[in-house]
């Protein structure tokens, strides 16, 4: 049987990292085993559901390297959730509700002020059928609800949380269609997993409910459940993600210049023991990609440990895959120079600077001026050859008996306006023999 797993978001918005972290572990199940990740658009809400974020939905998943084999959409499917209604009716095991949502509440309100669980009373079922045509005659409308077989305990073994029994008693009758005929989430969900032939669901630990409840759909519609398994949910470093950071969308990991390989290289071992590391991709993520090396424990997103990845895949960018990203002029020597001080890419620009000039020449004291002096006498004496850096430290060691730090500080400080920065033997040939010999004469007479 071919392993297919399927990521389902909602048009509605942009994806955010616990979407990113579900689409990619599916991604990662279904490449471990060689199997199919399929993308399903779930469209149903016709009012909040728009294009743009159908497309940003697409656009977010390709810069992920998150490429589906397959795309569905709800909204195409209409006429086969009609036909499992009207099985389910048939069968006796979805019903007609009137209640207001303000009387739903009331009535939860006060079991739970009598320490009871908030259950649906099936009140609706006691309705006769003249009372339930009373009511359709005075125009109310019901919501439906899918009825549960309270003689039928519901059990999986859940890939990640192990055997899960459910008390079938124990839930509420999941509403499954709105009174203005729109579908909720379970009914469709399920009507879709069959038909795509879906045969594993992975997905956060908040859907368990939903997922007892829809495993007696899947047999009522005469379907086999597929394997289910349910992650802890993400927390941020102070034990419950942030509003700020739950909200972050792909575009704007995008715009802090987060490389996809480094948020991939996070949320692929998020929620395991592995270690994160930034040197493996996308396929070698999935071929170790375990779902029992998953824990219960909540999995904690540390926004610095991404900013240390990416800095660490950044290092290893080959020139090639930020050409199109790098300053106009900078070629390959220049970003292998930079490359080692960077954290995004997109700092490449400000190291350029120190190639390209102009650079600030810093106010020195006297004996560091007579220094630079020198050095500025004994490059232009200097051939110019394939390490100028070192011929150049050379002489002025022999010539001056400095070394270590008084040797090396006033000449970078000199030639980049800076401290410190990437290794001077590979950043001075790209300054130039020219450009170099007037920043030392500059900053000699500072």
């Amino acid at each position: 049987m071919t392993i297919t797993t399927r990521f389902a978001p909602s048009p509605t918005g942009r994806l955010h990292v616990g979407n990113i972290r579900t689409a990619l572990h599916n991604w990662l199940l279904a490449k471990q085993a060689g199997g199919r990740f399929l993308l399903r658009i779930d469209d149903t809400d016709r009012e909040r559901s728009r294009e743009e974020f159908v497309a940003a939905i697409r656009e977010d998943l390709a810069w992920l390297g998150l490429n589906p084999d397959g795309e569905e959409r709800q909204s195409a499917h209409f006429d086969a959730y009609e036909n499992a209604f009207g099985q389910l009716a048939s069968a006796g095991r979805v019903y007609p509700c009137y209640e207001t949502p303000q009387e739903l509440e009331l009535r939860r309100k006060v079991l739970l002020g009598r320490g009871l669980p908030p259950i649906y009373d099936r009140g609706a079922l006691g309705l006769t059928a003249e009372e339930r045509a009373q009511k359709q005659a005075a125009g109310e409308q019901p919501h439906w609800r899918f009825k549960l077989d309270h003689d039928s305990a519901i059990e999986w073994t859940d890939g990640i949380r192990g055997p899960q029994h459910f008390d079938p008693g124990q839930l509420s009758d999941p509403v499954i269609r709105r009174a203005d005929g729109s579908w909720l989430y379970m009914l469709p969900s399920v009507v879709d997993d069959v038909a795509m032939g879906v045969t594993d669901v992975l997905r956060g630990e908040d859907h368990v409910s939903n997922t007892a409840t829809q495993v007696q759909m899947f047999h009522a519609l005469g379907a086999e459940p597929p394997h289910f398994a349910h992650e802890a949910l993400l927390v941020g470093t102070e034990g419950k993600l942030s509003k700020r950071l739950g909200s972050m969308s792909v575009s704007d990991f995008r715009e802090a210049g987060i490389e996809p390989e480094a948020l991939v290289a996070l949320l692929a071992r998020l929620g395991t023991s592995d270690p994160v590391d930034p040197s493996l991709d996308a396929e070698a993520l999935a071929a170790s990609f375990d779902l029992a090396r998953f824990g219960r424990a909540p999995a904690r997103f540390d926004e610095a440990e991404l900013e240390r990845l990416n800095a660490a895949v950044v290092h290893q960018l080959p020139y090639a895959d930020v050409a199109g990203r790098l300053p106009e002029g900078m070629g390959e020597d220049g970003w292998d120079a930079i490359r080692p001080n960077l954290s995004h890419v997109g700092e490449a620009g400000e190291w350029w600077q120190v190639v390209t000039g102009p650079v600030d020449a810093p106010r020195l004291d006297d004996d560091a001026r007579a220094y630079l002096a020198q050095a500025a006498e004994v490059l232009a004496g200097q051939e110019w050859g394939g390490d100028p850096w070192h011929a150049l430290t050379g002489a002025l060691k022999e010539a001056t008996g400095r070394k270590g730090k008084a040797l090396f500080m006033p000449l970078r400080q000199a030639l980049t306006g800076r401290d410190h920065g990437p290794d001077m033997a590979a950043l001075l040939p790209l300054i130039g023999r020219d450009a170099a010999l007037e920043r030392l004469q500059r900053a000699a007479s500072v």
